[in-house]
């Protein structure tokens, strides 16, 4: 790997007499930077004087390199800036690392104890800073670290004074990022964990002696280097190691039902769980996108309220990626076995896809109390005693990618009275990015609870339709596995019928008997290789009646019927004949009958609208015409799948076998030889070096197939661009 080296650069370190300023001060000037270096010379409390930095600058004379000494207060910020002006002409990095303790309990703590902390640690950074900010401005290059700490951070008992200002420092390279960027000065923090002056008698020994210095040396280092590309992070390093840490923001919840309702201090002690539940807290990097957020939380409040007004309604979210789709495909029949299988089960398959059964999951938010919250007076709902007696999916605009989260709303639409018992009909609206993208619609038999006077019927429930009184244009045949209900559920039904033996038993069946959406997943898959050239983006909607159970092990024969775009199905078990699966049918976008499927028969979403790795395409064909020879000499044609969400959102092919050229869309002549599936952000970072290729293509995040191989032999075209 190329050194990276500071030639020509000037460094500014404060406190760099010993400890971690005199690590960083000796590795900048090993590699060719002039320092100036600074150190009062005091004891860890600020008192006293030595001649610490003579012996620093002796030393990095010693070993060849230049460097000049310091001595004034950080306080005086604009008299260090002065001494490297007036030696070398210039100030290109500025590490402010000097810093003293005066540790006492809040309570005894004087005013010039918490002043003089503040002095040296937050108000010295800002006076260095400040000093030289119009220099970097004028030259378009700073480097700036800020030195906070655990203490800062978290918090530290004795030290009040000395955590408010290190997480001040926090703030304060926070916003010197901002308004820094278009002068490419990046400012940043380092939270280091070192042996120095200020820990020599706080720490362990051993531990003291394994906290070198030199460990953290190379990371701020690399923060200071021209190549250093991000602005405002905190980078927390100690023992060789080093993590980014970043504060994040739960979702949170509204503190009232609706928006007429005022908020109480009751109301906010019964939302408060919710208020501190960080399970999908994130990190948001600008001021500006607190204020969309809270205009986003607001809207979506008030949009709630009207929908929560028509139905009590329970939201929740629901997240996935490729390993949760492969992880259901199997549960629910998938096999390499099948070659048509595949693209159900290799995420780097370039038509990687969910099975369209995997989208029922969103809706089905088992923790959701509105069916016993539906229940009339003196009847009850819960797991002891409901079964899943029909399932309906919608997809209401395009098929879903690959990944992705929703929103999900789920609300009882009416209870019936079926005398024997009741069935709540439960809608689930499933949204992505506030656009609807599903319907689900359960029906909930909860047994023995009839007898109520209720409704028999509902002009809101999705009917199944029976089947032709004809012979099936389609039998389908699949045994199922005897681990099959224990596969299945990891797709998230982890009620114990299923694996369960003596709960099985209880419930009267002879072992733990498979998910009624488990056999649905298998049934729906059979349509789609008969009827939808196995594309799933070819299904519209799924309807189903759970019959019978089945048990893991037995063979499932799927009939099927085709009408129009309506393929309808029955499922039987061939072991006993029963009808397992009643009532059913896929409505299909297109037909096509299995063996007519063409290959590209998946249908991709195409867009107009540039994305950020356009430019890097531009280059690549700046880098074919300079090297004609070299992208001849490759002689093969590469396709990049660009996505977004999922889905596959552009398309660009590479030839380097017959036209020398880069363009917009698939292979004009034949197949490309290397297909690379991509996200547009993925994309960019791989270009960036911020993710390695061999990493991304680890993490399924870089999609290869086709000749893998060829996709080696485009680093020596693509010189700094290899990582395309």
């Amino acid at each position: 790997m190329e050194q990276l080296r500071f030639d020509g650069r000037v460094a500014v370190v404060t406190g760099a007499g010993g400890g971690l300023g005199k690590a960083y001060a000796l590795l900048l000037a090993s590699r060719g930077a002039k320092v100036v270096v600074n150190d009062l010379g005091s004891a860890r409390d600020g008192v006293g004087k030595s001649n610490f930095a003579d012996a620093v600058v002796k030393e990095i004379r010693d070993k060849g390199g230049e460097a000049v000494a310091d001595y004034n207060s950080v306080v005086e910020g604009e008299k260090l800036i002065k001494t490297a002006l007036d030696n070398y002409g210039r100030v290109d990095i500025l590490i402010n690392n000097a810093g003293i303790l005066r540790d006492k309990s809040f309570q005894k703590l004087s005013e010039q104890d918490w002043d003089l902390i503040q002095a040296v640690h937050l108000k010295g950074a800002y006076k260095t800073t400040q000093a030289a900010w119009e220099t970097f401005k004028k030259q378009n290059f700073g480097r700036v670290i800020m030195t906070s700490s655990n203490a800062g951070l978290m918090g530290n008992f004795g030290q009040s004074n000395y955590s408010a200002a290190k997480m001040g420092l926090v703030g304060l390279a926070s916003t010197l990022a901002i308004e820094g960027a278009k002068y490419n000065i990046k400012v940043n923090t380092i939270v280091p964990t070192a042996a120095s002056r200020l820990t020599e008698d706080i720490l362990p020994p051993d531990m003291f002696q394994a906290m070198k210095p030199e460990l953290i040396a190379p990371v701020v280092a690399y923060m200071v280097h021209e190549s250093f590309e991000d602005s405002g992070i905190i980078i927390d390093s100690t023992l060789g190691f080093a993590h980014k840490a970043h504060i994040v923001r739960a979702p949170g919840v509204p503190l009232r039902n609706k928006p007429s309702d005022p908020v109480t201090i009751e109301s906010v002690k019964e939302k408060w769980s919710d208020v501190t539940n960080m399970k999908n807290a994130k990190r948001i990097d600008k001021i500006a996108e607190v204020t969309m957020d809270l205009v986003q939380n607001l809207q979506d409040f008030e949009e709630r309220s009207k929908l929560d007004s028509e139905h009590p309604s329970y939201w929740s979210t629901f997240s996935y990626n490729s390993k949760d789709l492969v992880c259901y495909a199997l549960g629910v029949g998938s096999s390499v076995v099948n070659p048509s299988d595949l693209r159900f089960l290799y995420e780097s398959h370039e038509d990687f896809s969910a099975l369209p059964t995997f989208f029922i999951l969103p809706g089905m938010s088992m923790e959701s109390p509105v069916v016993a919250d539906s229940m009339p007076p003196g009847k009850h709902a819960d797991f002891t005693n409901i079964l899943h007696g029909e399932q309906y999916l919608e997809i209401v605009n395009e098929f879903p990618g690959t990944e992705g989260e929703f929103k999900t709303r789920t609300y009882v639409v009416d209870v019936l009275d079926k005398a024997s018992g009741a069935i709540a009909i439960v809608n689930s609206e499933i949204f992505q990015d506030r656009q609807l993208v599903l319907r689900t619609q359960q029906h909930i038999f909860i047994v023995g609870q009839g007898g109520f006077n209720g409704p028999r019927d509902s002009k809101n429930a999705v009917p199944v339709q029976p089947v032709p009184k004809r012979a099936p244009d389609a039998v389908v045949e699949q045994r199922t596995a005897e681990d099959q209900a224990a596969l299945y559920r990891l797709s998230g039904d982890l009620n114990p019928l299923h694996i369960d033996p003596n709960v099985a038993t209880a419930s009267g069946h002879p072992k733990p008997i498979l998910h009624g959406l488990g056999s649905l997943g298998f049934a729906v898959r059979h349509v789609l290789a008969k009827y939808a050239g196995n594309e799933p983006s070819n299904v519209k909607a799924i309807k189903a009646r759970f019959a019978k159970p089945v048990l893991p092990g037995q063979t499932l024969v799927t009939e099927i019927w085709l009408e129009g775009k309506r393929a309808h199905f029955q499922t039987k078990v061939k072991e006993s004949n029963n009808v397992v699966i009643a009532g059913a049918y896929v409505d299909l976008k297109n037909v096509v009958k299995e063996g007519n499927a063409t290959a590209g028969q998946a249908q991709t979403q195409s867009s107009a609208g540039a994305l950020k790795s356009d430019s890097l395409f531009a280059k690549i064909q700046d880098g074919i015409k300079a090297n004609p020879d070299k992208a001849k000499s490759v002689g093969a044609v590469y396709l990049y799948n660009i996505t977004s969400n999922g889905k596959t959102v552009k398309k660009w092919t590479l030839d380097l076998k017959s036209s020398l050229s880069v363009y917009e869309g698939e292979p004009k002549n034949g197949k490309a030889d290397t297909t690379l599936t991509v996200s547009d952000d993925d994309m960019m970072d791989i270009a960036a070096g911020t993710l390695g290729p061999q990493v991304a293509y680890l993490k399924g995040k870089l999609k290869i197939s086709g000749n893998i191989m060829l996709a080696q032999k485009l680093g020596p075209l693509l010189k700094s661009d290899a990582k395309l």
